[in-house]
């Protein structure tokens, strides 16, 4: 055997891993958020959802719209953060409560100022909570402020966190799907996300993986306080999967699954911004690590690259590797893409996107070391200077 058939081996080998030893990681049925009849007698199960927003005029009212019609048994009260915006954020909360007759359902608070080493996010989500919890709710809905909620979203989230007895549920939203950046670049979004964090190894309570996704979060106030509250996080970048890596710790249990119903109504129109995405958590996610962004990027070249370029070999045996290892690959992102419903062919795109989202890590680590890590809406948070 030559050397390009050995070379050709090594990214079979790890797509046959990931493909059936990563907790089916790949597989979108399995991690669907059940639908259920109601748990219990909720009619009493009091929820304040927390909405950190920072210039978000644009989405804010759909979001809280959608919260107040819920069709949830139980009292429902909206916290909306106003993290320094510089446009009508808040009014425009008041006028999407105001416009369905619920203004005494919603709480509009302004953000006070930072104290140091708290991420603006954190300190907004802190402040919402603080005030959301002198009611004694039985959960808090945390949740960004892009989010279309469905109807009956509360509803089924709750009965699943009730039935499996979870301290920390959440969902990854169905993202905005429709440009042809976001085709590209947002089912592989997804589909990385849950290759770093499979659910079912979240599940179990013996394995050290946590994770979570920010866009909605159902955590009860107990299970936050055993965690250490907002204050045990207030720094993270990644603060969702900071926060089920602390309640994990604590002894709570974990889900993360996926929704088709709640949808996130941000859109990405250009490779820039999808980068900006990136880049604002990646070298964070690598513990600022130049040794294991040096792995990443080895790995990413390996596992997405080297098969394209192996069958373009004249090699026979190394080119029928590299397209095992391109057509496993391509299955085990099939479902995602369906997810996407995008044409089964889009498959076979994943090493474009796995090339753009390289570019982004090592951008993310270059934004660090020259003092604007972590950059969002005019912040650099998580800097080296």
């Amino acid at each position: 055997m030559n050397v390009y058939a050995i070379l050709g081996l090594i990214p079979l080998a790890v797509w046959i891993s990931l493909a059936f030893f990563r907790g089916r990681f790949w597989s979108v049925r399995r991690h669907l958020l059940p639908s259920m009849p109601l748990a219990a007698d909720l009619s009493k199960t009091a929820i304040a959802v927390i909405i950190p927003a920072r210039n978000e005029a644009a989405s804010i009212g759909l979001t809280v719209t959608s919260l107040l019609a819920q069709r949830y048994p139980g009292p429902v009260h909206i916290f909306v953060v106003d993290d320094e915006s510089t446009d009508r954020t808040a009014d425009f909360a008041r006028q999407a409560a105001a416009s369905v007759n619920a203004g005494d359902r919603l709480t509009v608070l302004q953000a006070g100022p930072r104290p140091a080493g708290w991420t603006g996010k954190m300190w907004a989500v802190s402040q919402g909570i603080a005030q959301a919890t002198i009611d004694s709710p039985a959960y808090l809905l945390l949740t960004d402020a892009d989010i279309d909620h469905h109807p009956d979203n509360l509803t089924q989230l709750t009965s699943w966190a009730t039935r499996g007895r979870y301290a920390l549920t959440s969902l990854m939203v169905k993202l905005h799907c429709h440009t042809p950046v976001e085709r590209l670049l947002i089912p592989a979004f997804v589909y990385f996300f849950f290759m770093l964090y499979p659910p079912a190894w979240i599940r179990r309570a013996r394995s050290r993986t946590a994770g979570a996704a920010g866009g909605c979060m159902l955590i009860a106030p107990a299970a936050l306080s055993a965690a250490g509250g907002i204050a045990a996080i207030r720094g993270e970048i990644i603060d969702d999967c900071a926060l089920a890596r602390a309640v994990k710790r604590s002894g709570g249990s974990v889900w993360l699954g996926l929704t088709a119903q709640t949808h996130s109504h941000r859109i990405y129109e250009s490779f820039g911004e999808v980068e900006r995405m990136i880049s604002r958590t990646a070298f964070n996610q690598l513990r600022h690590s130049p040794l294991l962004l040096a792995g990443t990027v080895l790995g990413l070249v390996v596992t997405y690259l080297l098969p394209l370029a192996l069958l373009l070999s004249l090699d026979r045996t190394a080119a029928a590797l590299g397209a095992a290892s391109w057509l496993l690959m391509s299955a085990t992102y099939l479902p995602m893409v369906r997810f996407y419903e995008l044409p089964a062919l889009w498959a076979l795109t994943l090493p474009a996107a796995a090339v753009f989202y390289l570019a982004a890590t090592v951008h993310s680590a270059i934004k660090h070391w020259t003092g604007r890590g972590g950059e969002w809406k005019g912040r650099a948070q998580d800097a080296s200077r």
